[in-house]
């Protein structure tokens, strides 16, 4: 009998103001439990989860938001989830499309859903996202689908599906602590052969949803391409990356 128990994970930090819409817009039954890691939030993000009935894990002090992914990551295994499904809580993504991620993962066709924020130009702009993210979104994915051999909408999502297998053998624990963890996630899961396939995601763009400024943006498109370069080193067998062992082998 297959495993489908559906775990949503909301990796937060200071997400009190957005985080009771989030919790309200995800379906009801289509998730066996949402677990929230908290990574030492300064707001009263821990207790408005709490009171939602949410597991909650907490970060005493912040470790950043690829840290944070591995908690939610590692928790939703040991807690025993077929599937597993990662959602921003600052209610820019829109958690209605869950049950159709899960229903694509569930079919067999893919093994990794993003969504893609990035459908047209003119939605995507008139959504709100700046015109600095537009285009960097666009260069780098670009790049990353012709580096990869992918087809993706967009790499760049706070919105991801997965099934338990990717999770069991990508080595996460071996990525960044930083935004560049979703990158490399990413590149990994090409690695180690999971097909990965997108759905259109409606998004909202407001004061209160979380977004990194200019400058981290840059750093973070820099370190995107690095981890593609690291790919090709240690595909070209010029370094050995611990991104690229498997964690069934471990």
């Amino acid at each position: 009998m297959p495993n489908e128990k559906v775990i949503v994970v909301l990796p937060a930090y200071n997400a009190a103001l957005t985080l009771e819409k989030t919790v309200a817009s995800i379906p009801s039954h289509c998730a066996d439990e949402v677990i929230l890691v908290d990574d030492g939030s300064r707001d009263a993000t821990v207790g408005i989860a709490r009171r939602l009935g949410l597991t909650v894990i907490e970060h005493p002090q912040p470790r950043g938001y690829g840290a944070n992914q591995k908690t939610c990551y590692q928790m939703a295994l040991e807690r025993n989830a077929g599937y597993i499904v990662m959602l921003h809580p600052d209610y820019q993504y829109d958690a209605r499309l869950i049950p159709a991620a899960i229903g694509i993962l569930k079919v067999g066709t893919c093994d990794v859903i993003l969504g893609n924020r990035v459908r047209t130009r003119r939605e995507c702009l008139a959504s709100g996202m700046p015109l600095y993210k537009y285009f960097g979104n666009r260069f780098l994915t670009a790049i990353e689908n012709i580096a990869l051999g992918q087809n993706l909408g967009e790499f760049h999502s706070g919105f991801r599906a997965y099934r338990r297998k990717v999770l069991e053998m990508v080595p996460f624990s071996a990525n960044s602590d930083d935004f560049v963890f979703d990158t490399q996630f990413l590149i990994q899961a090409v690695h180690f052969g999971f097909n990965i396939g997108d759905v259109p995601m409606p998004v909202r763009y407001f004061k209160e949803a979380s977004s990194i400024n200019l400058w981290r943006s840059v750093s973070y498109g820099l370190e995107s391409l690095g981890a593609v370069g690291t790919f090709y080193l240690h595909r070209l067998r010029l370094i050995r990356s611990p991104l690229f062992s498997s964690q069934e082998k471990q």
